[in-house]
C-alpha cells in the first residue's frame, strides 16, 4: 500500500475516469486512488470495477446512492483514507481539469514538511486558466478574492479544489462539522484548516477546462460560495477551533 492516496468524485465521468486512472498510476510516486462514485447513470461505476481488476492494490471504490455532493463525497473519502493509515491524501478533479502530473507537485512541500496542506492554485502567479470563457474566469478570480478579503486567509485561490493534506490536518479537523456541500465545501476546509492554524502553501498550476464529458459548475453553486463565505466568518466568532500541534 502508498503512503498517499488520490481522492476523486465521480458523477458521469465515462469519458474520463479509465484515461485519469491509468495516468495517476503511471507516475513514478505510488499514488493509489480511491473513487467516490455517486450512481452515475452512464456506467463510470462498472469502467472502475473492470478496472479494480488490473489494479486491486491501488485502485479502490465507495458506491453511493445517488447525487449526494462533492462536500460528502470527499468527507467520505477522507473517513476511508484516515481508517486505512494514508499519510498523504489528496483530492482532484476526474476530468484532467487537474494535471495529475501536478500529484509530485503538491505531494513534495508536504513530504518536505514545509507545509500541512498544499493547494494547487490558478491565481497565485497571474491567471493561469485555459479554455474558460472570459466571464468565467472573472467570476472565480473575483470570487476568490472576495472570499480572501472576508475571511482573511492569505490565500490567492481560496475555491482551489486540487489539494494535499497531511493526515494530522483532517484527523485534527472535526469532520462532522463540515457543513457545505458544493463549492463552498473547498472554502470551509481551507477556512477551517487556516482557524486550525496549520501551514497553506500554494503550488502553482495551469488549471484547463474539461475537454469531455459535462461541466457541474452552476449558478447556485456560485451563490453558496459567495453567501457561505459570510456565514463561515460569522461562525467562527462564536465556535473553538482545535488548534494544530
Amino acid at each position: 500500500m502508498s503512503n498517499s492516496i488520490v481522492i476523486i468524485p465521480t458523477y458521469n465521468e465515462k469519458e474520463n475516469i479509465e484515461k485519469i486512472i491509468r495516468k495517476i498510476v503511471s507516475l513514478p510516486h505510488p499514488f493509489d486512488i480511491l473513487v467516490v462514485e455517486d450512481g452515475s447513470p452512464d456506467g463510470t461505476g462498472q469502467i472502475v470495477k473492470r478496472l479494480q481488476n488490473e489494479f486491486p492494490e491501488r485502485l479502490f471504490m465507495i458506491e453511493r446512492e445517488g447525487k449526494l455532493g462533492l462536500g460528502t463525497a470527499y468527507i467520505a473519502g477522507f473517513k476511508w483514507s484516515l481508517q486505512r493509515r494514508y499519510e498523504y491524501i489528496f483530492e482532484m478533479d476526474a476530468d484532467f481539469s487537474h494535471n495529475p502530473d501536478d500529484l509530485i507537485r503538491l505531494y513534495t512541500p508536504c513530504a518536505e514538511k514545509r507545509a500541512d496542506v498544499a493547494i494547487g492554485s490558478r491565481y497565485i502567479s497571474g491567471v493561469n486558466v485555459v479554455n474558460w470563457p472570459m466571464s468565467r474566469v472573472l467570476l472565480s478570480y473575483f470570487a476568490s478574492k472576495y472570499v480572501q478579503f472576508v475571511s482573511g486567509m492569505k490565500i490567492h485561490d481560496t475555491t482551489a479544489g486540487f489539494k494535499c493534506y497531511r493526515r494530522e490536518v483532517l484527523e485534527t479537523i472535526d469532520l462532522d462539522k463540515i457543513k457545505f456541500k458544493g463549492y463552498a465545501f473547498q472554502i470551509e476546509m481551507k477556512y477551517t484548516v487556516y482557524q486550525c492554524g496549520f501551514r497553506l502553501e500554494e503550488v502553482p498550476i495551469i488549471f484547463i477546462n474539461r475537454e469531455e464529458g459535462t461541466s457541474k459548475m452552476n449558478s447556485g453553486i456560485f451563490s453558496e460560495a459567495l453567501f457561505g463565505v459570510i456565514q463561515l466568518r460569522w461562525n467562527s466568532l462564536f465556535r473553538k477551533y482545535k488548534k494544530s500541534l
